[in-house]
């Protein structure tokens, strides 16, 4: 018996404790009234960036947002996501710009006119989202990093790109090495931190978990 009263007092004072969280809580939500377009980076080491961005296309999706996505870097990998997103023409555009990485193509050049020529795609879906009828919800820039860590790209250019996207776009920009100004300029950023990867111990990769 009296056990079950100590039980019953930890489980009361549990449930105080999350009525003045939610009530906290409640009261933070209610002070948050601006609704807008995010810019959204996927950095850092670990693995899962796209994955990630892939994730919110899917979110997008199943909430009726139309989605497109410019990919700078993957461009000869047949990736499990992209083949589902493909299976929803009416809502998501992807354009598979890149040649792979640097050290596939060994042409530094031809990288350098992928990348440009991603960009002009990037910009032009951009801009395909003013007016009253915007073409996309969502703006994928799948490994934009990456170019711009190379100094493919103009840093400049994108930031202003950036800065003059229609207010409602969520922009959302992934690759490692992030470069500061970007980060400056994102509403979210958000870091993958690698602890443990199965590749140093010579697993290869994995079909459903890297591509």
């Amino acid at each position: 018996m009296s056990v079950e009263r100590t039980e019953d007092e930890v489980n009361r004072r549990a449930n105080e404790k999350a009525r003045k969280k939610k009530a906290a809580r409640d009261k933070i939500l209610a002070t948050k009234t601006i609704e807008k377009g995010l810019v959204i980076v996927h950095t850092g080491k670990g693995k899962g960036k796209s994955t990630a961005a892939f994730g919110l296309a899917a979110r997008a999706i199943g909430n009726g947002m139309r989605v497109g996505i410019v990919q700078f870097v993957k461009g000869k990998w047949e990736t499990g996501e992209r083949q589902v997103l493909e299976h929803f023409p009416d809502q998501v555009t992807i354009r598979t710009m890149g040649e792979g990485f640097t050290w596939e193509t060994q042409d530094r050049a031809r990288d350098i006119a992928a990348a440009e020529k991603a960009w002009q795609v990037s910009k032009e879906m951009i801009e395909a989202c003013r007016g009253e009828a915007p073409r996309y919800d969502m703006v994928i820039l799948d490994e934009l990093n990456i170019v711009l860590r190379y100094d493919y790209l103009p840093l400049a250019d994108v930031l202003a790109v950036i800065a003059d996207k229609p207010y409602d776009l969520h922009l959302v920009i992934t690759g490692r090495n992030a470069k500061e100004p970007l980060i400056e300029a994102a509403d979210l950023v958000t870091e993958m931190t690698m602890v443990k990867h199965p590749f140093r111990s010579g697993v290869k990769a994995q079909k459903g978990i890297e591509f």
